[in-house]
């Protein structure tokens, strides 16, 4: 496919547009959705999905990738098949004078499927795919804590991983719905949250209270 001329460059357009200058509308939406379910569908198939003309798929497809909409194509892989069955969150605490050292040995590591910089206790999240757990232990008390920018690390497996989505899109939250106004109360604030952060309730209050699935 060829790229479409007098489209602005990717990540240069105004957010909810596309490259031929019209809005997202729930047809952009419905052609993200079924490439969410096949990204190798041909655009014929695509345009019956849809309930479009081809030519209108080929238009939209074709603006949704010059946009940046649509940023690539790439495989989804088994890890368990492909031999990585361990699976590991390592949170990061860094050394704030040292982040650009820290995002340059990150980089260079091959075995980190993802990282974040988060709020709260650490700075950092790293995720992780590995063989076993010893190669876990290998890679965060060798390969990690060799770097100077690293302060500490909390490692965490994952047991089971639940749900995974390609991308999730607006029209997933479905029609909005304008949120109830809480009763008011007399109760004062919780003490000691400082402004600007969440208040968590352990996972383990109450969850004797919530219904078993069946």
């Amino acid at each position: 496919m060829t790229e479409m001329s007098g489209t602005p460059a990717s990540g240069t357009g105004v957010p909810g547009r596309i490259g031929i200058g019209l809005q997202l509308d729930a047809i952009h939406m419905k052609i993200l959705e079924v490439l969410r379910e096949n990204g190798r569908i041909s655009v014929a198939a695509l345009a019956e999905r849809v309930g479009i003309s081809r030519a209108s798929a080929y238009t939209r497809f074709e603006a949704l990738r010059a946009d940046g909409v649509i940023k690539k194509f790439t495989a989804e892989v088994d890890h368990v098949r492909a031999g990585l069955g361990i699976t590991a969150l390592v949170f990061v605490t860094v050394r704030q004078q040292m982040w650009k050292q820290f995002r340059a040995q990150l980089a260079q590591m091959p075995e980190v499927e993802y990282c974040a910089i988060t709020t709260g206790q650490h700075d950092a999240m790293i995720q992780v795919r590995m063989a076993d757990v010893a190669a876990v232990h290998a890679l965060v008390t060798e390969r990690l804590a060799s770097i100077p920018a690293v302060k500490a690390t909390e490692t965490v497996f994952i047991l089971d991983e639940v749900l995974r989505r390609p991308y999730v899109l607006p029209s997933d939250h479905g029609p909005r719905q304008t949120p109830r106004r809480a009763p008011a109360t007399d109760a004062p604030p919780p003490a000691n949250v400082p402004l600007g952060k969440m208040r968590f309730v352990s996972a383990a209050e109450g969850r004797a209270d919530l219904p078993r699935a069946t």
